[in-house]
């Protein structure tokens, strides 16, 4: 099938939805379609950058920058890449943009929607009310099963064969042939301790300070943040200079190729997130979220130790991770603790959490995606 793929994300930049962007093309690559990507911000030429920023695998495919101005809100880059992927005829257009999807069920292309929060704001409501209303084929894709149930009481008319839950995915080829953990430390220059870490940006709820909070009461321990931006690096490096935390590391941004090595170098992964979080546009993801980390930590066959926020018990399960309450230190002490002096449990949280994570791949997310429409 030929796949009309677009974004308003940048290409390449350190977000989480431009990351999730290339994966699912990757996916349906790997699938055997033909895929193509319009974006308004597209900073390479070549493929091959791209590669090491995402760390793809898959075949070249297409990419297309198109102009779209501010104070146009987007609707002049959804109407052109309605008028090129229409000389593309392509089998379905795939878009995070409810503009586009909107106008592609308009013009009478089958569309598949990816919804990763509540539609809101004047305009937000009205597109997505019309889009569920075309007669137009169609797919509304919610990341978890929360954010499917808050939208489909806001619109009762969106019908349930229009809709199909699935959560973001893992390159599981990512995660074979990795070194053991000793020697991963060893490549990532490491000390020679036990090492606690997280990874993700450092925006507001993410638990950097109770991460800090950790690191003060385990000196025993190595913590390491990978990623954030380089304004929040220097503030957090700056805190934990400050607390004289000897024992807390911020990398900044590592590309996601690289990360594979950084999980394999840790030994226990931390998801604190707080009762609220935000992400790069800010809102509060923390009821309706599935965060891309928890599928990499769980491929990377690492005990998991996360906040007990319901929607993260779509994947996880007492089985495959240790949860602790939001944002109060005494359990997150007593859940650190638990791991640091149970290497047992350490290993039977990881390898339940590994197997898990087969069922996550992002081939096979774009395949079930992709099957919904026929």
């Amino acid at each position: 099938m030929k796949i009309a793929v677009s974004s308003t994300s940048k290409i390449p930049s350190e977000t989480a939805n431009s990351i999730q962007v290339l994966m699912a093309c990757q996916g349906m690559v790997e699938n055997g379609h033909e895929v193509r990507l319009w974006v308004p911000h597209l900073k390479v030429n070549r493929f091959e950058a791209l590669r090491s920023h995402y760390g793809l695998t898959c075949r070249a495919f297409r990419l297309y920058e198109l102009p779209s101005l501010k104070f146009l809100h987007r609707i002049d880059f959804s109407i052109l890449t309605i008028l090129r992927t229409f000389f593309f005829n392509p089998t379905y257009e795939y878009t995070w943009n409810i503009q586009i999807a909107t106008f592609a069920a308009w013009v009478g292309c089958s569309s598949i929607f990816e919804a990763h929060d509540i539609p809101s704001g004047k305009w937000g409501v009205r597109w997505f009310r019309y889009y569920i209303q075309s007669s137009t084929p169609k797919k509304v894709v919610f990341i978890s099963h929360e954010l499917k149930k808050h939208v489909c009481q806001i619109f009762p008319e969106l019908k349930e064969e229009d809709c199909l839950v699935a959560p973001n995915g893992v390159n599981l080829e990512d995660y074979q042939s990795l070194p053991s953990t000793a020697d991963a430390k060893k490549e990532m220059d490491f000390p020679d301790k036990l090492v606690v870490s997280c990874c993700g940006h450092l925006y507001a709820g993410r638990g950097t300070d109770l991460f800090l909070e950790l690191a003060k009461r385990f000196p025993e321990a190595s913590f390491c943040w990978f990623g954030g931006n380089a304004e929040d690096v220097t503030n957090y490096r700056s805190k934990a200079e400050k607390l004289g935390l000897e024992n807390v590391f911020f990398t900044g941004f590592i590309p996601k190729s690289e990360l594979p090595l950084a999980l394999a170098a840790s030994d226990i992964v931390l998801m604190p997130y707080g009762r609220e979080i935000a992400g790069s546009s800010g809102g509060n993801s923390a009821d309706i979220c599935s965060p891309m980390k928890m599928f990499e930590y769980m491929a990377a066959g690492k005990p998991i130790i996360s906040s007990d926020l319901p929607v993260i018990h779509e994947v996880l399960n007492a089985n495959t991770a240790l949860f602790c309450e939001p944002e109060n230190i005494e359990s997150w002490t007593d859940g650190v603790k638990k791991l640091l002096d149970d290497p047992s449990l350490r290993e039977s949280l990881a390898s339940a959490a590994f197997e898990e994570s087969k069922k996550y791949s992002w081939k096979q997310r774009q395949e079930k995606i992709l099957s919904s429409m026929k």
